[in-house]
């Protein structure tokens, strides 16, 4: 076994060891979210359905015209580049917000990132029952192949772990990373068609974000499944694939080589 199987294998084990911890701070992420609210988890359901409508209304009179059935359109779009947008920028805070508790004891601090995406995930999860209800109250056509979704969101979940844990490695080092990414996301919401067409742009924009917004490949597969019901093109499917492994990739090489000088820096 050489250097790096050995660390590989060294990882998973410790990964193995905390996963209780893991359990233990997505439920804690989950119950926080929700614990001050008198509807509690409903707003999983409730607050991506009025954004929703207040979106559709807004977009609808621009674009109705050239997108059947608008709302489940904008849905599919908003759930997911919501949920990337939430938690990468959770995700930034993850080891500079626990800097009292490294410092006490030895964690891996790659836990922290891990436990907010994942919450994310699970409140993700529960917003699906939004689309269940509008996809219901619009008639939506739905087909066998919606049972798919899980295989989007899994890489959606894996390029926002990677994502997530290059954001938090570079906000130890250099603070005013959350204000880059604030006008990053900003600009990717608008660079991905989430309330407009793709064909409304210029024929080159529109081959840059097919080929370099990652954003496009999960949402393009999810519309395929719940919007289309159809099977995701298998280009679109390598690209998802590709562009997910790529970050989680950069994301634990920069970690790993910068977690040993975080505690100077936190």
């Amino acid at each position: 076994m050489n250097k790096s199987q050995s660390k590989l294998s060294q990882y998973l084990r410790e990964f193995w060891k905390y996963r209780d911890l893991l359990r233990l701070l997505v439920t804690k992420n989950i119950k926080l979210k929700y614990r001050r609210s008198f509807l509690g988890y409903v707003w999983s359901i409730l607050n991506p359905l009025l954004i929703m409508i207040v979106m559709t209304i807004v977009f609808s009179t621009m674009f109705s015209r050239n997108i059947e059935n608008f709302p489940v359109y904008l849905f599919c779009g908003q759930l997911l580049f919501n949920f990337m947008s939430n938690t990468t920028h959770q995700a930034i805070f993850s080891v500079s917000g626990n800097a009292a508790l490294l410092k006490k004891t030895y964690l891996p601090k790659y836990i922290f990132t891990l436990a907010n995406v994942t919450s994310g995930l699970v409140d993700l999860v529960f917003s699906l029952g939004a689309l269940v209800i509008v996809l219901i109250a619009t008639r939506a056509r739905v087909t066998w192949y919606v049972l798919l979704f899980p295989f989007v969101l899994a890489q959606l979940y894996v390029f926002c772990i990677g994502l997530g844990l290059f954001l938090a490695q570079a906000n130890v080092f250099f603070k005013d990373t959350q204000f880059i990414y604030n006008a990053v996301t900003t600009a990717w919401m608008y660079l991905t068609p989430i309330f407009y067409p793709l064909e409304a742009l210029p024929e080159k924009l529109i081959w840059c974000i097919k080929h370099f917004n990652p954003m496009y490949f999960y949402i393009g597969q999810f519309r395929d499944l719940v919007y289309y019901g159809r099977m995701p093109g298998h280009l679109i499917i390598l690209a998802g694939c590709g562009a997910a492994l790529a970050m989680l990739l950069l994301g634990v090489w920069s970690f790993l080589r910068t977690k040993d000088r975080f505690i100077l820096y936190i």
